[in-house]
């Protein structure tokens, strides 16, 4: 009979080791679940959800399975559930108070996740910032400029500030501001552009190419020629319209001026003298 109990004595002086190893089974067990789950959920969402909502269930999935288990991990270690809720909960406060910047950025970044303004994927511009946007998490976004830098936006700061989704739609406007002589006939130069855009494979026929007369400036008739393209070829045509005008133009003998000033001396009907001087050469010939 002694026996006995010195050996159930010997049992519950090893309880605590088998807690704590029952305790790193079910983290474990947790973890792998986790990983599984938010895998599953990827796979099954996929074709139905964009990139941006596949992310955020990975993650919910996972942290939800992951503190599930890692709850029941520590009643394994004997903590009291209502001992850590509570904990938990004036924890919750100290942190509220002390970091109200990251509070603020949470909710912002709700209201980004029910908005969607952009998605993972989407170029977006921000201020002077430009760049494909790369995650939208609880506390900020994560760009790529084209330059290939690494740029973090406060979920704040997209809220309060004007953000441009360059990739929203399908095609987009390509605006280039021209300007020609006046001694130009603006029907003519009118052609000549829409020859140029009828030409390059990277235009669209519809929406048509246009051309907007702006206005009389100081050196040249102001117009604005309107393309559509694509928006994985924008930067495409943008750069190779731009060199075929200046070839098209330079054909059909069409003036890109230049700034011109006039100088008067004295009453506005003296012209300025000018006096040719001679050069080295001319002076050693003399």
């Amino acid at each position: 009979m002694n026996d006995f109990w010195l050996h159930l004595s010997d049992w519950k002086l090893l309880e605590p080791l088998f807690s704590g190893g029952r305790a790193v089974l079910l983290l474990g067990l947790g973890f792998l679940l986790g990983k599984l789950a938010s895998r599953g959920l990827h796979s099954l969402a996929e074709k139905h959800l964009t990139l941006h909502h596949l992310i955020l269930i990975k993650r919910i999935s996972f942290y939800l399975i992951v503190g599930i288990f890692s709850v029941s991990a520590l009643k394994e270690l004997g903590f009291q559930l209502s001992v850590l809720l509570g904990a938990a909960g004036i924890l919750s406060v100290a942190v509220g108070f002390a970091s109200q910047t990251s509070a603020s950025n949470i909710i912002s970044g709700l209201f980004l996740i029910g908005e969607r303004p952009f998605s993972v994927g989407d170029v977006i511009k921000v201020g002077s910032t430009t760049g494909e946007v790369l995650s939208i998490d609880l506390l900020s976004a994560k760009l790529r400029t084209p330059d290939n830098l690494y740029v973090r936006i406060p979920n704040e700061t997209l809220i309060k500030s004007e953000v441009t989704n360059l990739t929203r739609f399908p095609i987009r406007r390509l605006d280039l501001e021209i300007g020609i002589a006046y001694k130009e006939d603006i029907q003519r130069v009118s052609e000549v552009l829409k020859t140029v855009a009828n030409a390059n494979p990277l235009s669209l026929e519809e929406p048509e190419p246009m051309i907007v007369f702006m206005g009389f400036g100081e050196s040249a008739i102001n117009l604005r020629f309107l393309v559509w393209a694509t928006k994985e070829k924008f930067l495409e045509l943008k750069n190779t319209l731009q060199a075929e005008i200046k070839i098209a133009f330079e054909t059909a003998n069409i003036e890109i001026p230049f700034p011109h000033r006039t100088l008067y001396v004295g009453s506005q009907t003296t012209p300025f003298p000018i006096q040719v001087l001679p050069t080295e050469q001319d002076a050693e010939k003399a």
